[in-house]
């Protein structure tokens, strides 16, 4: 069993036993905050195979820890683009689950950075309490003078709206790196959609062999198989690009692309195999459903990722 493995395994027993740990609790436990910070900041130095094992697992519990914007992209914005001090200040403290953090992208809201003031409005981000910045092509930390909880259909994945009014911000660094921090989210994000996808096939699958009709189980009626048999084929293919995804930006675009829709239909036909339960609200199917509905618009569409691959597949860069 290699390390990712293994680590999974760990996330999975963990979560399955302690469902309602804090996200302290789990960063001390197990390690998760800190898996990407480097040794030298009280993190494991770990890379984006153990990544992506974590993120599935993630998934697959429909966990609303922020391992992915606090202990993937705001630590992954911190060593691409921050300075020596905002490392030494903010990676330990993220390493320990002491604090989150969140990362506003470019086009994530209308942000304007005038001089060392930060003014403008994100409608849509991640839940942290550090907010880090993309803005006038430098990272900058700023505190905003309103944080507003929005009451999400999929109550997984707290969404905050933030509005800054000429907040002082502390400049931590260039900016040029935003877009491999957006490829990494993207990254975890596929690796925690293929968790919610196999979890789908594994409710499906369970309840064909369970539920009977007819005097015999659903499961063996060749609709269900086939429904069963396409939605392994999405979840396999789905986890070979999620893997692949941390490597450069066409890989995350392909990702991005191909485990949103995989998840979308794999949690839209665990709720046809359950029949009128897979839409009762005691049956976890709907939630997965929602999650894989939020997750694909959280880093733009399908379109959207395939819109950038388009001119790499086209010979046009």
């Amino acid at each position: 069993m290699t390390l990712s493995e293994e680590l999974g395994a760990v996330v999975r027993a963990y979560l399955s036993d302690r469902p309602e740990a804090t996200w302290r609790a789990f960063a001390r436990d197990v390690g998760v905050a800190g898996l990407l910070v480097p040794e030298r900041y009280g993190g494991a130095g770990c890379g984006p195979a153990e990544t992506a094992a974590v993120a599935e697992e993630l998934g697959r519990a429909l966990s609303p820890h922020p391992f992915l914007q606090s202990a993937v992209m705001a630590v992954a914005a911190l060593m691409a683009d921050g300075d020596d001090e905002a490392r030494a200040r903010l990676l330990p403290e993220l390493a320990s689950g002491a604090t989150t953090a969140t990362v506003v992208l470019p086009g994530d809201g209308d942000l304007r950075l005038e001089g060392d003031r930060l003014s403008g409005v994100v409608p849509y981000a991640l839940a942290g309490e550090v907010v880090l910045a993309y803005a006038g092509a430098e990272l900058v930390e700023a505190v905003p003078a309103r944080r507003t909880a929005y009451p999400t259909v999929d109550e997984t994945r707290p969404l905050v709206s933030l509005a800054f009014d000429r907040a002082p911000v502390r400049r931590l660094g260039p900016g040029a790196s935003w877009t491999r921090v957006r490829d990494l989210a993207i990254a975890a994000l596929a690796a925690e959609q293929v968790g919610g996808a196999a979890r789908c096939l594994e409710m499906a699958v369970g309840h064909a062999r369970s539920r009977r009709q007819f005097g015999r189980p659903i499961g063996s009626f060749q609709a269900i198989k086939h429904k069963l048999a396409d939605v392994l084929l999405l979840v396999e293919s789905a986890r070979s690009a999620a893997r692949a995804a941390g490597g450069s930006e066409v890989f995350a675009a392909v990702a991005g692309s191909y485990c949103t829709e995989a998840y979308l239909t794999a949690a839209g036909e665990n709720i046809q195999v359950h029949g009128g339960i897979g839409v009762t609200w005691e049956h976890p199917a709907h939630r997965y459903l929602k999650r894989a509905a939020s997750d694909a618009q959280l880093f733009g569409p399908p379109q959207a990722h395939r819109a950038r691959l388009a001119p790499h597949v086209l010979g046009e860069v």
